[in-house]
């Protein structure tokens, strides 16, 4: 059995930590830098930092905080938003991330998954898909689930594999902030479908919503932000209610 990860967001505007519902309505709730420690310390396996508003806004990622991160926090980082170039994934590695998101960017040019690929191997790229329901299918969304596209969300995701991507991030708009679960159907569609590690995002509201996502979803991975942020609940307590059910998960550290 492939051993389960828990991965915890950091949606990032402004420089701040910030959570919403369904891409809106976005809060403060913290410091970066602080909260990955916390993170870190209470059992989190990876963390990712998504710039929210960086390609809507056009402006550079997050180079700062990866660095002062990554000086502190010895668990995999992944950087997201506003990168658009293999030149800015290299400086993304190079500021201290272990993996890069794309989305927006590879919506516009599915050959820049082929070209991070060849730069920095595939394992160092994940292609994030913010999809939303529509009919029987999902639409994919860009620029923060701000801009709807013409691509369907399994097939595009069949794509961006074949092109290269390691790893994909599969975020439910529907359900981002909601609390009562993640979109199994969403998450087990496209992990049939592909052959590389699907992150489950939006709708985490308990560790039995992590545990849906693995057995029932098809996902290697459960992303999850805001019943951490708010206290609800700590990864350490999720770890220990997955381990309980017998699901294979890391040992929090002491």
């Amino acid at each position: 059995m492939t051993t389960k990860r828990i991965v915890v967001c950091l949606d990032m505007k402004g420089g701040r930590v910030v959570k919403g519902v369904s891409f809106e309505g976005l809060r403060d709730v913290g410091d970066p830098v602080a909260l990955a420690r916390r993170y870190e310390a209470e059992g989190a396996d990876e963390l990712v930092f998504l710039d929210v508003s960086a390609s809507a806004e056009e402006r550079a990622p997050l180079w700062d905080v990866a660095r002062r991160t990554a000086e502190q926090v010895f668990i995999p980082l992944t950087l997201g938003g506003g990168l658009s170039s293999v030149e800015d994934v290299t400086r993304a590695l190079r500021a201290g991330a272990d993996k890069v998101s794309l989305n927006s960017a590879v919506v516009k040019d599915v050959g820049l998954v082929t070209a991070c690929a060849r730069a920095v191997g595939s394992q160092c790229v994940v292609v994030s898909i913010d999809a939303k329901r529509e009919g029987d299918g999902w639409r994919v969304f860009t620029h923060g689930g701000k801009r709807p596209t013409t691509l369907e969300a399994v097939a595009w995701a069949r794509q961006v594999v074949a092109a290269g991507a390691g790893e994909l991030l599969v975020t439910s708009i529907d359900r981002d902030g909601q609390r009562t679960g993640y979109d199994l159907e969403l998450t087990r569609a496209i992990a049939q479908a592909v052959d590389v590690p699907v992150i489950a995002s939006g709708g985490a509201g308990s560790a039995r919503h992590l545990a849906e996502a693995f057995t029932e979803g098809g996902a290697e991975a459960a992303l999850l932000a805001g019943i951490l942020h708010d206290g609800s609940t700590t990864v350490g307590a999720l770890k220990a209610e997955l381990a309980g059910q017998g699901l294979d998960v890391r040992e929090v550290r002491a």
